[in-house]
């Protein structure tokens, strides 16, 4: 390297495992919220519109996102919604008042529309239940109507509106942030803990073979966290294979230094929540390990103000519209890496949303469809980030903010797919003046090479992509050079890193 930088160091070693990383960490999420179906995967009047009414274009991108899990129909819009009223002939369901977000649900599109379309991009389905206005009852049906074979009331239904074959859902959310004053039914912790578990009970006994996600606290702001969790749990535990948990992020003080550390809390709400399951884990004297699903995350805070003005009662207007500059798509690196860090625990999480509602994903209604910042650091590691996490040794220079100390200017993860024989260093740095340079120790991988190394940079932390221009995208002209079982990079300040090694065979 030329002239002095902070320098950090790492070491990478096959032998330090954290876990197999489960794909479903890059899941996401597409709520009745919004433009996210209603103008964005879906507009039948559409140029590029397929022959139910899904735009081709909008599809196009979220393939090569390569989402496996997308979380469906919400988010607060299930609290209220009747899975009846989105399946069977679409000119006779019903237009009903949504009191989550105060629209018009039209249910053009319900459960075998939405199911037809994650078939197309790719993805499973993580469905959840109402258990705001419902329960046991309309939960179990719902189960029998995408899952069982034929032969009783609900499967035949399925199979009478043109679906012969049971959509084979895995993953059911019982229920969606029901500790939340906003919630449609919200529910005290016994409240809630007794109906998730007579709700999951009935449910196994439909088809055994699905997983349960508990709902967690809404954030760790709230007052009730992490008691929720104990109480919660106490309950769900044996039924349930993950507890959830959800956090936003954003920069109201225009603090970047601050902002960037945010990912400090998250590792605080990761353990916190981790403990809280072991702790109920040994209370039970259980063999059973809870798991968790951090199934709504992401940057939101662009669009408040905007948010207050929305007429009520339209359907699909702008709502949670967040523009994402470039700061966002480093806290958004710095999230998945922390997820990966976490690999052990955390088997799945949802970026909320896909399209439009707070997404990496944009559209006009009529028009173009494009790229947000914070696509490329999901885009990354959904595809370079599947393997085994690895625990990197990591000496870094650090810096204090307004609520965090110690803050590591290099924020890493290190993924390494043996059946690729690839290793994938994740890395962002911190540093808003300086670059970084950076060793990494990777003697252990013998023979292996660079491939690349891509860099998202720019020198404006407030630059934002638009369907006109898209001023912050990646570049492949990173400085790492590999010699020796070193890698050795130069990590520009304020930027995301991925550097990709891979095993070399001689002829």
């Amino acid at each position: 390297m030329s002239a002095a930088a902070p320098r950090a160091r790492m070491i990478v070693d096959k032998a330090f495992k954290i876990a197999e990383v489960d794909q479903r960490i890059y899941g996401s999420f597409i709520e009745h919220l919004g433009r996210a179906v209603y103008g964005g995967i879906y507009e039948p009047t559409h140029s590029t519109a397929d022959n139910f009414g899904f735009r081709n274009d909008v599809k196009q991108l979220v393939r090569e996102l390569n989402v496996p899990i997308i979380r469906y129909p919400g988010g607060n819009f299930v609290s209220g919604y009747n899975w009846e009223d989105g399946v069977g002939p679409v000119d006779q369901r019903p237009k009903r008042l949504d009191l989550a977000w105060r629209t018009v649900e039209p249910n053009f599109v319900g459960t075998n529309e939405f199911m037809n379309w994650a078939k197309e991009v790719g993805s499973e389905v993580m469905m959840a239940v109402n258990l705001g206005t419902r329960g046991v009852d309309a939960a179990r049906n719902l189960l029998e109507y995408c899952n069982h074979k034929g032969g009783s009331y609900w499967s035949d239904l399925r199979r009478s509106h043109g679906y012969e074959q049971p959509h084979g859902i895995k993953t059911w959310c019982l229920g969606n942030e029901m500790d939340g004053p906003w919630q449609i039914g919200q529910k005290t912790p016994q409240e809630y803990g007794r109906l998730a578990y007579e709700t999951g009970k009935a449910m196994r006994l439909v088809d055994p073979s699905v997983e349960l996600v508990s709902c967690g606290s809404s954030s760790t702001g709230m007052p009730t966290f992490p008691e929720w969790e104990a109480i919660t749990l106490d309950h769900t535990y044996e039924v349930a294979d993950y507890v959830s948990l959800h956090q936003y992020y954003g920069n109201r003080d225009n603090d970047s230094a601050n902002y960037l550390a945010r990912t400090m809390d998250m590792e605080h709400f990761i353990r916190t929540v981790t403990a809280t399951c072991d702790y109920i884990k040994a209370k039970k004297r259980s063999k059973k390990t809870m798991y968790l699903s951090f199934d709504e995350w992401n940057v939101w805070y662009h669009s408040n103000d905007a948010d207050t003005q929305i007429e009520p009662w339209s359907v699909g207007p702008p709502q949670l519209e967040d523009v994402y500059n470039f700061e966002d798509a480093l806290l958004v690196g710095s999230m998945l890496i922390t997820f990966l860090r976490h690999a052990d625990r955390v088997k799945m999480a949802c970026m909320a949303q896909l399209v439009n509602v707070i997404a990496p994903i944009m559209t006009e209604n009529g028009g173009r469809a494009w790229k947000q910042t914070i696509f490329y650091p999901y885009l990354h590691t959904s595809i370079y980030g599947r393997g085994v996490s690895l625990q990197p040794i990591v000496d870094s220079p650090v810096y204090d903010a307004q609520d965090y100390t110690d803050v590591p200017y290099l924020d890493s993860a290190v993924v390494y797919n043996e059946a690729d024989e690839e290793v994938t260093i994740f890395a962002v740095n911190r540093n808003l003046q300086e670059s970084l340079d950076l060793e990494c120790d990777v003697r252990g991988f013998e023979g292996y090479r660079l491939v690349e190394h891509i860099v998202l940079e720019h020198e404006d932390l407030k630059a934002v992509n638009t369907a006109a221009e898209e001023k912050v995208k990646p570049h492949s002209k990173g400085t790492a050079i590999c010699k020796d079982g070193y890698v050795n990079a130069r990590l520009s300040k304020a930027s995301w890193n991925v550097i990709r090694l891979k095993k070399e065979h001689s002829n």
